[in-house]
């Protein structure tokens, strides 16, 4: 099962280039819609084909598609100091540009509508692409050039990968590339997108994996930024005031807030925050309610809530008002800045949850981080039924997500898990991704073996 996001294993270079030059062609015969073939045999991916289906729908020529330079040098003069990225560019250079150029690559840096705001890299690799208008100023959405890596990725907000002549463009066949969209911290808004271009080594297997840990670093680096940063909004790249507030309730049974009441360096994905507020243990019914206005911000009614907590209680509307107030008086003695609003009942500061943070982190393909941040099912000894569900949602996009997408070595550390040790179909996948020769197949294998005869007995 190989990842539908980047190139790696869909055969021999040139055999694949081969089939998709000849794809490409088949497009530029009929500008209208795709040749109704058969996915695989085509040899193209469908997230391609879906991507060259979109760029026909806008009137694109695949024989001219070209990037249009959209910002003159003042605009660029104007724009870059005050764009968020602008603050991370440091960072960028450390961990991507100084090896690019060693490879013989490019790394690019697009705002958030794929205009490109630095390129920096090998200098002839940066004289080869401005032909095809890879230039600084220059829009590589999707809307204007078709399929290519930045603006594909931005369009799906995921990282991606693209080959040679799966560029919609024909003046772009030269050239592969990977890109990986920027996130701020904790709003999640799309930021930008980070490209490296060249050849065949910028969609290296490892190329993509890589850039997603960059990344990873840059929106970290973004977050302690943003808290160094004076003022009531203190300083959000996206502009946007939030609270610093994180609700952890994976693999723990009552919930814990972590805040920050003041600078200091962000944990990872619900740990404590040094330097900041101290953390505050919740009763479970407390983790409950919050947990439950997290998932919910556009708020609950009373009647909604209550359900959401017990299935048919009697008084349970008057139950739960009882409760809020004991809740909000704890609020008030350890996290006084967040408070919840009335009618219906919803968070008035952000709060974010370590659970939200893992959909997110597998929603931008970054699995190996979301499966360390997993700590356990959500809040594993509620019965609410409202947490019931979110522990469902959660586990079941974790799994799925998993074996649809992750690399075997993702998904043999979740099979060693005890969430998924008896999962026979878990380990079946592990199983299949293996190379016959692989040193752990005989363990899987007969990891196989006992759950068969567990089942059988």
């Amino acid at each position: 099962m190989s990842s539908p996001w980047t190139v790696a294993g869909t055969d021999s270079a040139h055999a694949s280039f081969a089939r998709q030059e000849r794809q490409h062609e088949a497009v530029i015969g009929d500008r209208t819609e795709l040749p109704p073939t058969n996915v695989a045999g085509a040899g193209v991916r469908r997230l391609v084909r879906e991507s060259w289906q979109r760029s026909l729908s806008l009137r694109l020529d695949p024989l001219t598609a070209q990037a249009a330079p959209t910002l003159s040098a003042d605009d660029l003069g104007r724009l870059r100091p005050h764009h968020p990225l602008a603050a991370v560019l440091p960072v960028i250079n450390r961990l991507l540009v100084r090896h690019a150029a060693e490879f013989g690559l490019i790394v690019a840096v697009a705002d958030e509508t794929g205009r490109l705001l630095w390129i920096d890299g090998d200098s002839a690799v940066r004289t080869r692409a401005e032909d095809m208008h890879f230039v600084v100023g220059a829009d590589w959405s999707e809307a204007r050039v078709g399929t290519s890596a930045p603006g594909t990725a931005l369009t799906l907000d995921h990282g991606i990968q693209i080959q040679r002549a799966e560029h919609f463009s024909q003046l772009a066949h030269s050239f592969s590339c990977t890109a990986v969209p920027v996130h701020d911290p904790v709003t999640q808004a799309v930021l930008g997108v980070i490209d490296i271009t060249g050849g065949d080594g910028a969609v290296a297997p490892q190329t993509l994996p890589l850039m997603e840990a960059a990344v990873a670093a840059l929106e970290a680096e973004l977050c302690i930024n943003s808290l160094r940063a004076p003022g009531p909004a203190r300083g959000r790249p996206s502009g946007f005031a939030a609270s610093n507030v994180l609700l952890s309730v994976l693999g723990t049974e009552h919930g814990v807030l972590h805040g920050a009441a003041g600078p200091g360096t962000p944990g990872r994905f619900g740990a404590p925050v040094p330097g900041a507020h101290p953390s505050a243990d919740l009763s479970r019914r407390h983790a409950e309610i919050l947990l439950l206005l997290a998932w919910h911000r556009q708020g609950l009614s009373a009647e909604r809530l209550a359900a959401y907590l017990s299935d048919d209680q009697p008084h349970a509307v008057e139950n739960l008002r009882a409760e809020m107030v004991r809740l909000r008086r704890v609020l008030a003695g350890s996290h006084p800045t967040l408070r919840i609003a009335s009618r219906p009942y919803r968070l008035e500061t952000g709060i974010d949850t370590d659970a939200g943070r893992l959909l997110a982190l597998l929603g931008r393909g970054a699995h190996r981080m979301a499966l360390a941040a997993y700590r356990g099912p959500v809040l594993p000894g509620s019965s609410a039924p409202g947490v019931t569900e979110i522990r469902a949602e959660v586990s079941r996009r974790l799994r799925q997500t998993l074996l649809s997408d992750a690399s075997v070595e993702v998904l043999l550390d979740y099979a060693r898990s005890d969430e998924a040790t008896w999962d026979n179909e878990v380990w079946r996948a592990c199983r299949e991704l293996l190379p016959a020769r692989s040193p752990q197949r005989a363990a899987v294998v007969a990891h196989l073996g006992g759950i068969e005869a567990e089942f059988a007995a």
